[in-house]
């Protein structure tokens, strides 16, 4: 599993370079046709025995939210924006790195702040130590990317995960996984690390044009908010909805955002997973999206599944996923590829 080197790796969208450094080694003996398209995605094909006329894409994205930098203030101080889905509640106080330049992510002090509310991103800076707005631009250029300063950690003797980007680093990490198997699957797997979902699905969109599947399967991470609820009244029974929860095992969506699984498809993945004995959840709600959004409507039409890894804290420094959801995606995954055959994708 490569999931400490994929999530280190700072991959913000649109410039996801050194995810491809990491990828790319780890492949280049295990499949064929590997390629980066124009879009900056790699697309690569494991031949199957043959014994199924099927072509299979399976598609996780390499990129991952983050800031960009905006301009420059008198004092040296930073502006920026988000790229990406962030909670600006989370900002005040972190640290980040634009390349090799350190910085944290300031606000104005609570005594001289009369407003209780969430500050506001646009109210928000980065401090990289700088003396003024020449030094400052000197560092670092406008449209640089900052990420989180984040190193991965695994706790409770491995149990549980912690790093940045699991969503979808984990999804790339399966990939990886799914393509180093020994084993040879009856039909041909299409394998795309796709780049730029988190603004818009769109190095799946050119990928899935591409390599044209039969069907396709997307694996991502998505929300597990399945803590309790602080400020729920102590006699409020009513639990909310969580979405998923770690330890459940993978989640399978059924409608979000972007797209409606059909349901012979969700049916498939569901018989798949009860036939193994592989624990699955349904995602509960429809908020989100994943690459499906764009792979389903690509060229005639793909029937596309969604298999996710619960995990806490998506979209910030410090997720938490844990090892058995991962084991039990993958081994989901590959069951799918070994018994999908034709027929399955007949409504």
């Amino acid at each position: 599993m490569l999931l400490k080197e994929l999530s280190e790796a700072v991959g913000i969208s649109g410039k996801e370079d050194a995810v491809r450094k990491v990828i790319l080694p780890a492949i280049k003996d295990q499949a064929q046709d590997i390629r980066i398209d124009p879009m900056g995605s790699i697309t690569a094909r494991k031949a199957g025995t043959g014994e199924r006329p099927l072509r299979v894409m399976v598609a996780a994205h390499m990129d991952e939210v983050g800031l960009m930098i905006t301009g420059f203030e008198g004092d040296g101080l930073i502006r920026f924006t988000n790229i990406g889905g962030i909670d600006e509640r989370i900002l005040p106080g972190l640290r980040v790195h634009i390349g090799d330049v350190n910085g944290v992510i300031i606000w104005t002090p609570i005594h001289k702040n009369t407003d209780q509310n969430a500050v506001k991103m646009t109210s928000l800076r980065i401090d990289i130590g700088a003396k003024d707005k020449d030094e400052a631009s000197g560092k670092v250029k406008r449209g640089d990317r900052a990420a989180f300063d984040s190193r991965y950690l695994e706790l409770d003797g491995g149990r549980m995960l912690r790093g940045k980007a699991f969503d979808d680093r984990g999804g790339c990490s399966l990939l990886i996984d799914l393509l180093q198997a020994e084993t040879t699957y009856p039909v041909d797997v299409l394998a795309a690390f796709t780049v730029q979902e988190e603004i818009g699905l769109r190095g799946a969109q050119v990928a899935a044009q591409t390599l044209n599947p039969d069907v396709a399967f997307i694996l991502e991470g998505t929300t597990a908010n399945d803590l309790p609820n602080p400020m729920a009244a102590e006699d409020d029974e009513a639990e909310e909805n969580p979405t998923c929860r770690m330890g459940g095992g993978p989640v399978l969506t059924i409608l979000d955002t972007s797209m409606i699984v059909q349901p012979h498809i969700l049916a498939f993945l569901r018989d798949t997973a009860e036939r193994e004995d592989i624990p699955y959840q349904l995602k509960t709600r429809s908020a989100g999206g994943t690459d499906g959004g764009t792979i389903h409507t690509a060229n005639a039409g793909v029937p596309t599944g969604v298999i996710a890894l619960p995990c806490r804290y998506v979209h910030t420094p410090s997720a938490y996923l844990l090892r058995q959801d991962y084991d039990d995606a993958l081994r989901l995954i590959k069951a799918v590829l070994n018994r999908i055959t034709p027929d399955d994708l007949v409504r």
